[in-house]
């Protein structure tokens, strides 16, 4: 089998093509669309994508919601920065987190918290642990649940290409660094392939008789971690916590009987079905699980057959996910994804987080 690099999944993109704001309209962004069986590329608006589903198809959805999980704090006797990413809750005030500057603080090290005007908040976090990979186990010290006084503590983690300057989040990214869908608290990065919908779009695919089921998988920073093995099957995935909930384990099994397809929104969506397809959908439905699913070519696909995405980054984990999925079983998947990206590139869609989208069926 050949051995597939990391530089085998770079590409030029000019730096203007990075969106560092939404579309006007929510539905307001392009949509590549990209026909595997025969190769063709066709330009539309977001809207188009009505036209590309049927009756009895299934759009699998992530449902996770984005928390203002970058706080900031200051040493209580020397006065330092601290800047805290909150990765994911162990039990109530108690957090594994990512710290900067972290050498500096030890097990044993305290950090007050501050409003998001720069006041102290009278929340005292303790670091209890350290791992080798970096993360920090902290203990909030406060009688309420941090969770609850997030929005008045933290800061929405936007990707590090979306420039901002520090400070609370703007209104506008608070809105639309969300889709209208999530319910569960816990991602520190939007699933970007569900921005696009509005409310409007999910009454009319039930009209249309398109079913819509959700699934949660937490995005962790690790989805914007470079790869750094030099081969891709040297590099560590990242772990991230999913569900399949008992009733999209029934749609999927609907959507199969009346012969629709599996549309996945989302390389976050992708990767908890194809996760749980390995376990088995059966038994995966209805628990929390983990996965470190690393999809790459030649990948084949037991569950996704249809995938809506939006532009990734050169040599991430989620262009080599997406290349996989361009041709599932072939190493030239690779091949055709670049092209489709240079052909992107070359009509100007705007790229990653807020940028356009890309229909692969």
């Amino acid at each position: 089998m050949t051995k597939l690099h990391t530089a085998d999944f770079d590409y030029e993109l000019p730096p203007q093509l990075i969106a560092q704001h939404p579309s006007e309209r929510r539905d307001g962004s392009r949509l590549l669309i990209y026909q595997r069986a025969t190769g063709a590329i066709r330009h539309g608006r977001f809207n188009d994508l009505m036209e590309e589903l049927c009756e009895n198809d299934l759009l699998v959805v992530n449902d996770s919601r984005v928390i203002p999980a970058r706080l900031r704090g200051l040493r209580p006797v020397t006065g330092g920065a601290v800047e805290i990413l909150l990765l994911e809750e162990i039990q109530k005030n108690e957090w594994w987190t990512l710290l900067r500057p972290s050498k500096r603080l030890p097990p044993g090290a305290f950090v007050d918290l501050c409003w998001l005007d720069g006041g102290r908040a009278g929340i005292r976090a303790e670091v209890l642990e350290k791992t080798e990979a970096g993360e920090c186990r902290l203990r909030f010290h406060h009688p309420e649940n941090l969770l609850t006084l997030l929005g008045e503590l933290g800061e929405v983690p936007l990707p590090p290409y979306i420039k901002r300057p520090v400070g609370p989040t703007s209104l506008e990214d608070v809105e639309r660094y969300q889709t209208v869908y999530a319910q569960l608290a816990g991602s520190v990065a939007a699933p970007t392939a569900g921005l696009h919908f509005t409310s409007e779009h999910l009454e009319t695919f039930q009209t249309r008789g398109i079913q819509v089921a959700p699934v949660t998988l937490h995005v962790g920073p690790g989805t914007f971690a470079p790869v750094k093995s030099a081969t891709l099957e040297e590099h560590p995935m990242h772990e991230e916590r999913y569900f399949l909930p008992n009733e999209t384990f029934a749609a999927l099994q609907k959507c199969r009987s009346n012969g629709g397809r599996v549309v996945a929104v989302g390389t976050t969506s992708l990767r908890v079905l194809e996760s749980a397809a390995e376990i088995g959908l059966e038994q995966a439905a209805g628990r929390w699980l983990r996965t470190r699913l690393f999809v790459y070519p030649p990948r084949q696909f037991q569950i996704v057959e249809a995938l809506l995405t939006n532009f990734h980054l050169p040599q991430s984990t989620l262009l080599m996910l997406v290349s996989a999925f361009f041709n599932p079983g072939k190493v030239d998947g690779r091949e055709k994804c670049l092209a489709t990206y240079q052909e992107a590139v070359r009509e100007n869609y705007r790229f990653f987080s807020y940028g356009d989208a890309m229909f692969i069926s």
